[in-house]
């Protein structure tokens, strides 16, 4: 892999899934994923928001495997994961890891924080003796701003910040070269938030981390993210970084939803135009003919109905989906 290689790339990823049918019925396709690219270098935060249902979880979950992609491909290091066997995915899965939405669910309350951040040394063989593997822990634990007491409680005896430092913590565990963060801080308080959001950037400073930042918040990714990627029912309506996407969007869909973003000062919240969006988002079971956004676009013309619109790029190093920017 040379150095100025991305250190993952998406290209043309499809997610479909099947859903009712019966023996002899074939069912519907639900296209949660439909036609996705980007990359992401080495050290790189990209954040990827859009709204429920967007398709945002379920290309973290290709990412990592957890889904078998319909097509497309998935190189991570230059190789192509949609290819690997789970034998061969083994090795990689220790330099992809995984910070949960829901840091409750996604602990098992019958381990204690010790023996869930053990776990995976053990697994991967990389660190075999219990004895280090202790001290391994309690040196995991300090970096996420936990105290070493804590390896001896249960998820259920620590508040909801906790159990998501216990997450980054596993995720930490193994060294790995990736993290996919899907909405790590949705389910936490406004305080506490900010507090994840602060460590996770400490933490890839201190060890070259990059990250896939999953989130809907468009305040919280852009406090974290270097580029930022919009997605809208299956695919990427806009990518290009951070300051240049907040500044001067080029997608409709993007403005929209900069628009609904609170901003503190009662003055210029006042004189901003607010874009409302009518309708509501279609089905990914039957989406809409051309553009996908179309049936909602505030200035959709004929041409919008029927042909689909490339991602291209309109300005340097910015991409977006739309006939008419």
């Amino acid at each position: 892999m040379k150095d100025d290689a991305p250190l993952l790339e998406v290209r043309n990823l499809v997610k479909h899934f099947q859903v009712g049918g019966g023996l002899f019925a074939s069912g519907a396709l639900v296209r949660a994923v439909d036609g996705v690219s980007f990359e992401i270098r080495r050290g790189e935060t990209l954040g990827l928001v859009g709204e429920s249902g967007c398709g945002k979880t379920t290309t973290g979950r290709c990412i990592l495997q957890l889904e078998r992609p319909t097509s497309g491909q998935i190189l991570f290091e230059g190789r192509d994961l949609t290819t690997l066997a789970e034998d061969a995915l083994r090795p990689v899965r220790r330099k992809m890891q995984v910070i949960f939405q829901d840091p409750y669910s996604s602990l098992n309350p019958r381990m204690t924080v010790g023996q869930i951040i053990a776990e995976p040394l053990a697994v991967h063989g990389i660190v075999p003796d219990r004895a280090h593997r202790a001290t391994r822990v309690r040196e995991i634990l300090s970096h996420v701003g936990l105290l070493a007491q804590h390896a001896h409680r249960y998820p259920h005896q620590l508040s909801g910040g906790q159990r998501q430092r216990v997450g980054i913590a596993r995720a930490l565990a193994v060294e790995p070269s990736l993290i996919i963060c899907d909405e790590p801080v949705s389910a936490l308080d406004v305080s506490i938030q900010a507090q994840i959001i602060n460590l996770l950037e400490d933490l890839q400073a201190q060890f070259g981390l990059t990250y896939l930042f999953v989130a809907h918040d468009l305040s919280v990714v852009r406090h974290i993210s270097d580029r930022v990627a919009v997605m809208y029912l299956g695919k990427i309506v806009e990518i290009t970084d951070r300051k240049s996407l907040y500044d001067s969007p080029l997608h409709p869909y993007t403005k929209a939803l900069l628009s609904a973003v609170p901003i503190p000062d009662p003055a210029l919240e006042a004189q901003r135009e607010r874009v409302v969006l009518g309708g509501e988002v279609p089905s990914p079971l039957n989406p809409p003919p051309g553009c996908v956004f179309h049936p909602r676009c505030p200035i959709a013309v004929e041409r919008c109905g029927a042909d689909v619109p490339a991602l291209r790029e309109i300005r340097q190093g910015h991409q977006a989906a739309c006939h008419l920017a």
